[in-house]
C-alpha cells in the first residue's frame, strides 16, 4: 500500500480486506484498492455441515488454521458454533506460517479427530498435496474451501469458483481502464459456490457417500 498510493490495484484475498486496512468499507473502497474477498463466514458453517452428512459419526473435528491471515478469527468462531450446533467438538489446530505447517500436522495426528478441516488461505494452499495426503495417510475425512485442495487428493471441498472470481477482476480492470475510480468499485463476495468430491479418496477411506451429497456435487475429482 505503501509503495502504490496513485497507482489502481486489484487484489483476491481469503480474509478480510476492511480489517487489514485495504479498503474503508466492502460497499465504498474509498481509496486505490478494490478487488474480491473470499470471506464467508455462512461457507465456514456450511462446511462443517457437509463434513457431518458425508460422515454422520463425526464427533470431534480438527481445525487447521493459519493465523497469520484476515479474518481467521472470525471464521473460527463461525465453525465453532456450527460444530457445537451437531455435537461436535472442535479440536483448534493453529499454526502461523509454512515453517509452522509440519508441527501443525502433527498436532492433528495427535488429537484423535474423526475429520479434519482447513481453512483455504495462502500456505495451505502452497501445500496442499502435503495436507491432503496426510490426511489420507491419518485416514481422516478432511474438508477445505477451494476445488484445488480436492484437485490435489483433498476429500471435500466448498467455496467459491476461484476461476470465476479472478474473471469478475478482470472486468473491473477493464472499468478502471475505461476511466472509473477503484475508490467507487465495491468489493465483490463471491455468488458462485461449488461442492467437489474426490472419488478416490473416498474410495481409499472406505466412504460411502451419500446420496444427497452426491446429488449436490459440482464436480468431481480423482
Amino acid at each position: 500500500m505503501r509503495a502504490a498510493t496513485d497507482v489502481p490495484v486489484l487484489f483476491a484475498i481469503s480474509g478480510d480486506p476492511v480489517q487489514i486496512g485495504l479498503v474503508k468499507s466492502l460497499a465504498r473502497p474509498g481509496g486505490n484498492f478494490t478487488g474480491s474477498t473470499f470471506l464467508s463466514l455462512d461457507l465456514a458453517a456450511k462446511r462443517v455441515d457437509l463434513l457431518k452428512d458425508i460422515f454422520p459419526k463425526l464427533r470431534r473435528l480438527a481445525v487447521l488454521s493459519n493465523t497469520d491471515h484476515p479474518g481467521e478469527r472470525l471464521e473460527w468462531n463461525a465453525t465453532q458454533q456450527a460444530a457445537q450446533k451437531l455435537s461436535i467438538e472442535p479440536v483448534y489446530v493453529p499454526f502461523v506460517g509454512v515453517q509452522e505447517l509440519d508441527n501443525a500436522l502433527a498436532t492433528v495426528g495427535d488429537a484423535r479427530a474423526d475429520a479434519m478441516l482447513v481453512f483455504p488461505e495462502g500456505a495451505t494452499m502452497v501445500h496442499r498435496a502435503k495436507v491432503a495426503q496426510f490426511a489420507i495417510a491419518q485416514k481422516l475425512p478432511s474438508m477445505f474451501g477451494w476445488s484445488e485442495y480436492c484437485d490435489a487428493g483433498g476429500l471435500l471441498s466448498y467455496g467459491a469458483n476461484q476461476r470465476a472470481t479472478y474473471f469478475r477482476l478482470a472486468t473491473y480492470a477493464d472499468r478502471i481502464f475505461r476511466g472509473e475510480n477503484p475508490a467507487n468499485l465495491p468489493v465483490e463476495q463471491p455468488t458462485k459456490f461449488e461442492l467437489v468430491l474426490n472419488l478416490k479418496t473416498a474410495k481409499a477411506l472406505g466412504i460411502e457417500v451419500p446420496t444427497s451429497i452426491l446429488l449436490g456435487v459440482s464436480k468431481t475429482t480423482e
